[in-house]
């Protein structure tokens, strides 16, 4: 598996770091938010939404939602879909931090928000492990005053590592990394 990294760009000492970074803002700035919903986009914030609750110090209800832009390929559809599988908290009126693991196009946070505010959300902030500014196709407008927590600006590379996988892989490995083209390109040759 880690012959398949090209390159890492941020260890695991890099993310634990940044991530007590964010949980000190978020505590600071979200104090009068309690209890804050961390709604993990899953599968891909798995880690960072377990690490962020440990570091966080104001009460919270977890819960994860279901979006799908990628399936087994590097580059968003374009489209996101919001699955069946919603959180199972109610979310009217709770004030709510979405936990991502990387902003790409912004289509599907976008359509993320657009879901929690039609379900009545007080309040959504965000907090990404990684922002990729450079790929950008819609813009973020945060309602309620909501803010954007970003751990690391992200290179237009193909990463995994740190819950982001490619086909279902890579999740597991403690850091973030820049997958080898040819590791995908061969899976669309198959």
């Amino acid at each position: 598996m880690e012959s398949d990294i090209e390159q890492v760009l941020w260890t695991a000492a890099d993310i634990e770091q940044r991530v007590k970074e964010l949980a000190a803002a978020i505590s600071r700035d979200l104090a009068s938010h309690t209890p804050l919903l961390l709604l993990g986009v899953a599968t891909g914030a798995f880690m960072l939404v377990a690490d962020l609750a440990r570091h966080l110090k104001l009460p919270v209800l977890v819960d994860f939602i279901r979006v799908q832009s990628y399936g087994n390929n590097t580059q968003s559809s374009g489209v996101a879909t919001v699955s069946s599988c919603d959180a199972k908290i109610n979310v009217k009126g709770k004030h709510i931090l979405l936990v991502e693991d990387i902003i790409d196009t912004g289509v599907t946070l976008s359509a993320l928000v657009d879901h929690l505010l039609e379900r009545g959300a007080a309040s959504i902030s965000v907090c990404a492990l990684l922002d990729k500014v450079c790929r950008r196709r819609v813009g973020l407008t945060l309602p309620s005053n909501g803010r954007l927590y970003a751990g690391f600006q992200c290179p237009d590379r193909f990463v995994v590592g740190y819950g982001m996988d490619f086909a279902e892989h890579y999740r597991n490995l403690p850091y973030v990394g820049v997958l080898k083209p040819q590791v995908y390109q061969s899976c669309k040759s198959d």
